[in-house]
């Protein structure tokens, strides 16, 4: 992190005045990191998408499987978490360094905030590494540039994209962001993805007009897609089973999950 920004970088840029998603997420999973605004925004998004703090809680708790899976059964030792949000409980180097101490982690995010909590981030085990860039999604090959300076690009990394590529809010792009960055690790490696959805098999009808509010009163915008746009990230890609699903139903650790309008999928290069 020698070359990153500081924290004071990060509090020259924070806007206390408006609503932003890593907050108001932050405040649906019970976080303390929120303002009065996130408050006000996320409580209005909650009366309108109830459905959005099981959300919030599904996408965590699967980001928990998921990096045990592939720590554990899959011995991933590389993770690079784009889009990582604010710091809480079971990061995703806290799960896998407990499982594998030599793991090493890169955290990748712009949001202010985020950068002001980050060295938060990068208290991880003395035998493997973690590291913060303040860099964003729209730029993949910056990611790419400054995480090889952590990790060997040369070895299976798993590529954390959860909930981010619904900021991208042009699908071309976003489907070019994922390719790029999957082009870039070898194969081995893995792309563990979740976005919301509008589809009606999983309930996701009502983030319509609850985003619309969002974008609206909050920043930054935010999309939801298609099933078929979103499988379009995994081109090239092995899915793992149950495929493309709810990501409260991937690979649950309870029998019956709540089924929240948000896909989660992990799959391989091959």
């Amino acid at each position: 992190m020698s070359e990153a920004p500081t924290p004071a970088d990060g509090a020259a840029r924070l806007n206390t005045g408006v609503a932003h998603n890593a907050r108001v997420w932050n405040y649906w999973i019970g976080g303390k990191d929120n303002y009065e605004v996130d408050h006000r925004v996320g409580d209005h998004v909650a009366s309108m998408f109830p459905l959005i703090r099981d959300i919030a809680r599904a996408d965590r708790e699967f980001l928990g499987r998921a990096v045990r899976f592939l720590a554990g059964e899959r011995g991933v030792r590389q993770f690079l978490d784009i889009g990582t949000g604010l710091p809480t409980a079971e990061n995703t180097h806290e799960i896998a360094q407990r499982v594998a101490p030599d793991a090493r982690i890169v955290y990748v995010d712009n949001d202010p905030i985020v950068l002001i909590h980050a060295r938060t981030l990068l208290t991880g085990t003395s035998a493997g590494v973690t590291d913060y860039i303040d860099a964003d999604v729209h730029d993949p090959d910056a990611i790419l540039e400054r995480a090889a300076r952590t990790l060997d690009l040369t070895r299976p990394v798993a590529v954390m994209m959860l909930g981010i590529l619904n900021f991208v809010l042009d699908t071309g792009k976003a489907r070019e962001i994922a390719h790029r960055v999957m082009a870039a690790v070898p194969s081995g490696s893995y792309l563990v993805l979740t976005h919301p959805t509008f589809e009606s098999e999983l309930g996701g009808e009502g983030q319509i007009p609850a985003m619309r509010f969002w974008n609206e009163n909050a920043t930054p915008p935010i999309t939801a897609r298609g099933r078929a746009d979103i499988a379009a990230f995994f081109e090239g890609l092995d899915l793992l089973e149950p495929g493309l699903v709810s990501c409260a139903q991937w690979r649950p650790d309870v029998p019956d999950p709540v089924v929240v309008p948000q896909f989660g999928a992990v799959a391989m290069k091959p």
